[in-house]
């Protein structure tokens, strides 16, 4: 088939490497003038880097180079993400500075009808399948502050953190940073040391975890295992999750108690009167977010000043000064107020006839396994399950949409999806409290997706394998045999023709794993 994929980030590359593999002829559109998504160069802010730990934050089949820090940063992530898709030779499949502005559908084949805007201009292509992969971070939100043109007049700049290219724009400026989630931090501590003033006022503080426990413990072995992921409460518990959330819920609630009473001592949160309200469980209530390097102790020095349970009401210009008043009725220089409130997630480039069929009444995407719309034929998503093990997710999610195409799904009736799905849903809700990204965001529960996504595809993990991933961080590379075992499953009806020139494309590599590590390209 010929198949469109719409983004460059991990989702993106994960389905073109994937459905290449399995005897596609595959065009990744990327608005962006080099792959990453959230990575790229244009995404960037000063302080950035990753969530994870580069031996989690990796793609199966290539490993996160042994010479990176243990939580690389924006540049480094984008430079990996560019040294998979020149190792499997995507990058003469993928059309960089090229945006989709629009995606028509014509339900007699199904056939896309995929309008795009380049370097040369505007021009039109058709393919067979369309997969979504433009990332549940797609668009930053800014709100719309009262007061705005006259702020901005007098020389007021509103951006967001991506906006922010280097922190040499702030320097010797009154900065307001408007957020508590890990841009907010990351960037108010980058650069709190050049910037006049820097304030972080936030609507309601969240819990943190620091990267090492006491300065010694990652915090991996604690979030991202599966005895992490089982201390919060899944949709449907058996086992020693079962157990974890009824007998031996005083176990579970000891553990998570242990961890809020050692993140308050070592960030110093009584004291910077940081301390967020509600228990420690609802650090995963969305996201868990990482300490920001710095940002704790610049909190308590005063270097950073985080104006708690408040926002800003309007801007206004004061005497030709750019000014914030906050809903104490404070106000403060802002120089530059820094919106880092979030993300929305979008798929302008789909009308708002398929945009509906997409969609329940609430706004949220109705997606079966996070890939598959109910209605909508010819279509899936890819990277809509966000998670600890986003990479990981997204290429679980490539190999579903795999084994769909060709044909080998036994998927209940779209009733059955519809109803499974809603419950999904509603629970999603209550649980994040309406923060899950439009039923997109599955954190903590990286690895209970990963095992449904791979058990309708008929793959199962090795219990031994299972059993380490208790104590131990998962390894994406123990996932990486599992695209082969799906190739095997083929091998009775049609092999793939693609399979083997893959294996002598431009780059001229096998997809067996390398015996020595790739170099990363600058």
């Amino acid at each position: 088939m010929r198949i469109a994929i719409i983004g460059a980030g991990f989702a993106g590359l994960a389905a073109g490497k994937v459905l290449t593999q399995f005897g596609h002829d595959v065009i990744i559109y990327e608005k962006a003038p080099d792959v990453g998504g959230v990575w790229s160069s244009t995404r960037r802010y000063p302080g950035l880097s990753t969530q994870n730990n580069k031996g989690t934050y990796a793609l199966s089949d290539l490993p996160m180079p042994k010479h990176f820090p243990e939580w690389p940063s924006g540049a480094q992530v984008q430079q990996y993400l560019e040294t998979y898709a020149r190792t499997f030779g995507l990058m003469g499949k993928t059309r960089l500075r090229t945006e989709v502005i629009g995606a028509d559908l014509d339900e007699s084949g199904p056939r896309w009808r995929i309008r795009t805007r380049g370097p040369a201009g505007e021009a039109e292509e058709s393919a067979d399948f369309l997969v979504v992969a433009n990332g549940i971070f797609s668009d930053a939100f800014t709100p719309s502050y009262p007061g705005r043109p006259d702020f901005e007049a007098a020389g007021g700049r509103v951006c967001t953190p991506s906006d922010v290219r280097d922190v040499s724009e702030v320097e010797g400026r009154h900065v307001i940073v408007v957020g508590y989630g890990k841009s907010a931090c990351d960037i108010a501590s980058a650069i709190s040391g050049s910037a006049a003033s820097t304030s972080v006022v936030a609507r309601q503080l969240i819990w943190k975890m620091p990267k090492k426990i006491l300065g010694l413990l990652n915090y991996k072995y604690l979030m991202l295992t599966r005895l992490g992921e089982a201390l919060f409460e899944y949709q449907h518990t058996k086992g020693i999750e079962a157990f974890l959330h009824g007998r031996g819920k005083a176990v579970r609630d000891g553990m998570l108690g242990g961890l809020q009473a050692v993140a308050t001592r070592q960030l110093r949160l009584t004291r910077s009167g940081l301390v967020p309200v509600g228990g420690f469980e609802r650090i995963a209530r969305s996201t868990v977010s990482l300490t920001s390097d710095g940002f704790f102790a610049k909190a308590a020095s005063g270097e950073i000043d985080v104006v708690r349970d408040s926002r800003i009401v309007r801007l206004f210009a004061q005497d030709g000064l750019p000014m914030a008043e906050l809903a104490d009725g404070s106000t403060r220089r802002a120089d530059v107020v820094v919106a880092a409130t979030g993300w929305r997630q979008g798929v302008p480039f789909l009308g708002p006839e398929l945009q509906d069929r997409l969609t329940d009444e609430r706004g949220n995407f109705e997606l079966y396994r996070y890939v598959l719309p109910h209605d909508v034929p010819g279509l899936a998503f890819c990277g809509y399950n966000s998670s600890f093990y986003s990479p990981l997710s997204a290429e679980v999610a490539a190999l579903w949409i795999a084994n769909y195409l060709m044909g080998r799904s036994v998927l209940p009736p779209v009733e059955e999806r519809r109803r499974q799905v809603q419950q999904r849903l509603r629970w999603m809700e209550q649980r994040t409290e309406g923060h899950h990204a439009r039923g997109t965001n599955l954190i903590p529960f990286s690895m209970h997706n990963v095992d449904e996504t791979l058990a309708e595809i008929g793959i199962t993990i090795p219990r031994a394998q299972r059993i380490r991933e208790w104590l131990l961080p998962a390894d994406p590379s123990n996932y990486r045999a599992i695209t082969e075992r799906l190739l095997e499953k083929l091998e009775g009806t049609r092999r793939p023709e693609s399979q083997e020139s893959l294996r002598h494309d431009e780059s001229e590599v096998s997809l067996r794993r390398p015996e020595t590590e790739p170099s990363v390209v600058s």
